[in-house]
């Protein structure tokens, strides 16, 4: 009943890297258009033989290692997707397959763009209720398998890659390092991002996201801060769902976070749904941007207009 923390994270993205030139190609579209509608410049594209297990598995070896850790220390496997291909075997279990992770129990969570925090919550929860010692938490998903790439309006904005973090019970008399979860949806509105049909198709009703996320996400932003004994303007780094320059940047602002880093991984990787947030904290930390300790925002928000977010101290 300690808490938990995050030990180490790790991330990866496919080879292939897809400029708005070679968009433009394809689509009618231009690089000034993409550009100043959404700030992406370039994203990652997994190939037909890289599916969401593997791309989940390199970045959970990557965190694992990152924790000086081997694959039998751990004994809960998360999974944050919502492009699976199969029902079964879930991604989670497909995951401890390939890293040899023997026994652990094997989840998948499906909330879109706010699965890796909701994924995150879970963890926190299992192990301070004393049911999984060390997790591994991964957000996984290849947009570019349910992406319609004549639609200018979504193929501009998708990405492939994994993030993952490990999770692990902190040690007595030592604060937590995950802070409670601030989360919850709007289902009535889930209708604005959808991933459905037969070839199931990426579409979203781009306006009302954008009002949502930039009018009712800060307050409940704030909220997590609260949660978490801190002010917003005490943070060291927001990680928000890299979902589109256009709102990252408000939000970010609105949220009172005024002497933090702002991610915005967004530009480089495009909107890589689940795996967004951890792959935008893995780089920071990768780059040195934050340190240990720090506290960091990650705030997860779109499909099913579903958000959780939650304080969390840099590895």
């Amino acid at each position: 009943m300690n808490g938990s923390r995050i030990a180490a994270v790790g991330h990866y993205q496919p080879a292939k890297v897809l400029t708005n030139e070679e968009l433009a190609g394809m689509v009618d579209t231009s690089d000034e258009w993409i550009r100043s509608r959404v700030g992406i410049h370039t994203r990652h594209i997994a190939g037909p033989d890289e599916p969401v297990d593997e791309l989940a598995a390199h970045a959970a070896a990557k965190a694992l290692a990152a924790a000086g850790l081997a694959p039998a220390d751990i004994d809960l496997v998360l999974v944050a997707t919502s492009t699976a291909v199969d029902r079964s075997p879930n991604m989670a279990a497909r995951v401890a397959a390939r890293l040899g992770i023997p026994g652990p129990a094997a989840m998948d969570v499906n909330v879109v763009c706010a699965g890796f925090t909701h994924a995150l919550a879970t963890a926190d929860h299992t192990v301070r209720a004393g049911a999984a010692t060390r997790a591994l938490v991964i957000g996984a998903d290849k947009m570019s398998e349910v992406t319609d790439w004549s639609d200018r309006t979504t193929c501009v904005l998708v990405g492939d890659g994994a993030g993952a973090a490990v999770v692990e019970a902190c040690p007595d008399g030592v604060e937590p390092g995950i802070s409670p979860v601030l989360w919850g949806s709007v289902p009535e509105m889930g209708h604005a991002v959808r991933i459905e049909g037969q070839p199931a198709r990426f579409a979203q009703e781009g306006q009302s996201v954008y009002r949502w996320a930039t009018t009712q996400l800060p307050p409940l932003a704030r909220q997590a801060c609260e949660r978490a004994g801190l002010r917003p303007e005490d943070l060291a780094a927001v990680v928000l769902h890299q979902a589109n320059l256009r709102i990252i940047e408000p939000l970010a602002q609105k949220i009172g976070a005024v002497n933090a880093v702002v991610a915005r991984d967004v530009t480089a990787s495009g909107n890589t749904s689940a795996a967004s947030i951890p792959l935008a904290f893995s780089k920071l930390v990768e780059q040195g941007a934050i340190s240990t300790g720090d506290p960091v925002l990650l705030f997860g928000f779109g499909g099913n207009l579903s958000y959780a977010g939650q304080v969390v101290r840099c590895p």
